[in-house]
């Protein structure tokens, strides 16, 4: 397919995306008030459409590996673009997010995100608002689920270096829960920001376990090899390699 065709397609994808997050935030709503089933329901229908039609229409295939977390657990996922979020809700059974505090404010997004236990953080605060989470995820743990945390804090584009923040050690040891590392090749396809995208197959991969109990350092210094490697491994497979 010609590049000009493949960014018109990408372009309806993209619009045909976001007017169904909101019909099916619509139609979920009225069970997503007096159940939180009904949001999670909500959340995996429309994770579905997503792969679905990226499939069909983009021809991004997108596949899970690994053993997915059912139980209470934290995720410390690479995060490359909306697409990884995509993928790991569309499996988790009762996902939830350390999220940026302006998404509480974004129209269907904001209102799921509470309703399915998300934590916003002011990520400008630095200091107060590694303290402003962890009081967070305190609090949210009266609605069970898998609490998912990007430790390098933002998207990050295949290739890039980003060091991974201390707020996911803090986190690992404040709930004392098996950590599931998830590694991930998704920006090759599906870039972090603008309309344009490529045809190929997405991974979101979970790893083996780090069980609890490890000092932060140690537990950081494991999780940013683990996911690195991994991620790497994925990104390879799809025929990336830096600088490309």
């Amino acid at each position: 397919m010609p590049r000009a065709l493949r960014w018109f397609v990408s372009l309806i994808f993209v619009g045909q995306m976001y007017a169904m997050m909101a019909l099916m935030a619509l139609f979920f709503t009225p069970w997503a008030v007096f159940d939180r089933r009904g949001a999670f329901a909500g959340v995996h229908t429309y994770c579905n459409w997503v792969r679905w039609t990226a499939r069909v229409m983009l021809g991004l295939r997108s596949e899970i590996r690994g053993k997915v977390p059912t139980g209470e657990a934290l995720i410390a996922s690479k995060h490359q673009s909306f697409f990884d979020i995509i993928l790991i809700c569309s499996v988790a059974p009762r996902p939830k997010f350390i999220m940026k505090k302006e998404l509480k404010w974004a129209p269907i997004l904001g209102w799921y995100a509470h309703r399915i236990g998300c934590v916003p953080v002011d990520r400008g605060k630095r200091g107060a608002a590694i303290a402003q989470m962890m009081d967070g995820v305190k609090k949210a743990r009266q609605a069970p689920g898998q609490l998912i945390i990007y430790p390098q804090g933002t998207r990050v584009a295949p290739g890039a270096v980003k060091s991974y923040k201390v707020g996911g050690g803090l986190l690992y040891q404040q709930l004392g829960q098996p950590c599931i590392p998830a590694a991930t090749n998704v920006g090759v396809f599906w870039p972090r920001t603008g309309i344009y995208r490529k045809p190929g197959l997405a991974v979101v991969e979970f790893l083996p376990e780090i069980a609890p109990g490890l000092a932060v350092e140690p537990f950081m210094a494991e999780l940013e090899r683990v996911v690195e490697t991994a991620s790497n491994r994925l990104m390879a497979e799809a025929s990336f390699s830096a600088g490309r």
